[in-house]
C-alpha cells in the first residue's frame, strides 16, 4: 500500500484569474474521494492554491506535479518566470512585488508563500533570476 500512490499533472495559466485554483480543486476532490481528514485538505487546498496564484501572478504561469500517497501529499511547483530576486524578503509575510492592479482584484498580498512554508510539513524553494523558481512541499496525512 505504502508504494501505491496518484500522479497528476496539471498546467497553471499565467494571467488567467478565472481558472487560478483549478488544479488544487482538483486536488481536494481527489482527497475527499480517498478519506483524507478534512484538515488535511484544508492544508494542501491552501498550500497548493497560494502557489498556482503565484505562478498566475508572478510567473506566467507554470506546471504542478502532485504524488498522492495513502499517508502524505508531495507537491512540485514549477515556473520558468523570472525568479525572485530576494528569497529572505518574499518569505517575510505582508511583502509583496504584486503589480497593483493584482492587488486591486484581491491577490498579492504577499501572503503566498509564507502560507505554503506554514501548512506544509516539508517545504523548499529554489529560485533564480531570470530562471524561474521550484517549489517542493509534502503534507504528511493524520
Amino acid at each position: 500500500m505504502a508504494n501505491q500512490f496518484i500522479h497528476q499533472e496539471y498546467l497553471v495559466a499565467g494571467n488567467n484569474f478565472n481558472s487560478a485554483g483549478s488544479a488544487s480543486e482538483a486536488v481536494k476532490s481527489t482527497l475527499k474521494k480517498m478519506g483524507v481528514a478534512s484538515s488535511d485538505i484544508r492544508r494542501v487546498a491552501i498550500a497548493m492554491y497560494e502557489g498556482e496564484i503565484n505562478m498566475v501572478i508572478h510567473a506566467g504561469g507554470g506546471i504542478a506535479l502532485v504524488d498522492i500517497y495513502y499517508d502524505k501529499i508531495n507537491i512540485l511547483l514549477n515556473d520558468k518566470g523570472k525568479g525572485i530576486a530576494d528569497l529572505e524578503k518574499a518569505m517575510q509575510p505582508g511583502y509583496s512585488t504584486a503589480p497593483e492592479e493584482v492587488q486591486r482584484l484581491g491577490f498579492g498580498a504577499g501572503m503566498g508563500l509564507p502560507n505554503m512554508k506554514k501548512y506544509a510539513d516539508v517545504f523548499d524553494i529554489q529560485s533564480e533570476v531570470g530562471v524561474g523558481t521550484t517549489v517542493k512541499m509534502t503534507i504528511y496525512f493524520g
